[in-house]
């Protein structure tokens, strides 16, 4: 299959690249940029120019192309709501591109999203917006129900692996930054996790089942406390780790408080089931203990 992939120079994107190469299928990869474009060709994928905010670019690799993996987004939280508009029109614009006829599409979503007060399964559904404007499966929901062969693959908080810029990364620059490694009181809200080419496999294996909507979980580990993960950073960095009171998180933390403050536990026993999926990556904190996190 001739797959296109949107953020195909990204954290995710890139992995699921070399995933789907190596598995037989030919990539047509968006890139933004000439840097990324010129990586994308080194990998033997086919580049397409374009940017989300470009609907006719998405429609046209969606044209081209035998199916459709949706991995990017703008992570500048100073821009949040914005991007996350940006991405429905986005998702909106690839699933009426699909529209009619039987080419499969994976959309990422989070399993962030999920209630955070029981272990959260494939077969819960994110709730309304209420404070979060970004909620890629409603639209991607309408349009499976119209036809188009749609899966979401939810993502955890940390997709981590060498050479992460995501949300370990962001808290080790965040601990490097203010001298100590901090937790939100008693840390015990948990963070799910996977190595990043479980989760760029687990793209492609939703992608090749072709079945009628589903939501996969690309979850290696169910819930990692916070706590532990600030500890390891605090190991990785020789810093002091500390306890923050509620009234001090953000100013600690900044824009990323929201994040810090994630508690969902999840089950990835569906999705290992349907698609006989099994992550082989180092589990998050022996990841950590690596060092590769706090290369200068």
């Amino acid at each position: 299959m001739r797959i296109f992939v949107t953020g195909a120079t990204g954290w995710v994107g890139s992995a699921v690249v070399g995933d789907l190469l190596e598995a037989g299928h030919q990539v047509l990869g968006m890139a933004r940029s000439d840097a990324g474009a010129q990586a994308l060709a080194a990998t033997g994928a086919s580049v397409h120019r374009g940017t989300l905010e470009d609907l006719d670019s998405l429609r046209q690799g969606v044209a081209a192309s035998d199916g459709v993996i949706h991995t990017a987004f703008n992570h500048d939280f100073s821009r949040f709501a914005e991007n996350a508009q940006v991405e429905q029109r986005a998702i909106d614009a690839l699933c009426g591109a699909l529209a009619g006829s039987d080419r499969p599409l994976v959309i990422t979503s989070g399993i962030a999203f999920l209630p955070p007060d029981k272990l959260a399964t494939e077969e819960d559904s994110v709730p309304a917006l209420g404070h979060n404007p970004r909620n890629p499966e409603a639209m991607t929901e309408s349009w499976a129900e119209r036809g188009v062969h749609a899966a979401l693959v939810r993502l955890p908080p940390s997709v981590h692996g060498r050479g992460d810029r995501g949300f370990v990364a962001m808290l080790t620059e965040i601990a490097r930054r203010q001298g100590r490694s901090a937790y939100i009181e008693d840390g015990s809200n948990h963070w799910p996790a996977v190595q990043r080419f479980d989760a760029a496999r687990l793209f492609r294996l939703a992608l090749e089942a072709e079945v009628p909507f589903r939501h996969y979980h690309a979850v290696a580990e169910q819930g990692v406390p916070f706590k532990t993960i600030a500890e390891a950073i605090g190991r990785g960095l020789d810093l002091p780790v500390v306890s923050l009171p509620a009234d001090a998180v953000e100013a600690h933390f900044g824009l990323f408080a929201r994040f810090a403050g994630i508690d969902v536990e999840a089950s990835s026993a569906l999705t290992r089931s349907w698609l006989d999926w099994a992550p082989t990556g180092p589990d998050l904190i022996a990841d950590i203990d690596q060092g590769h996190y706090f290369a200068a």
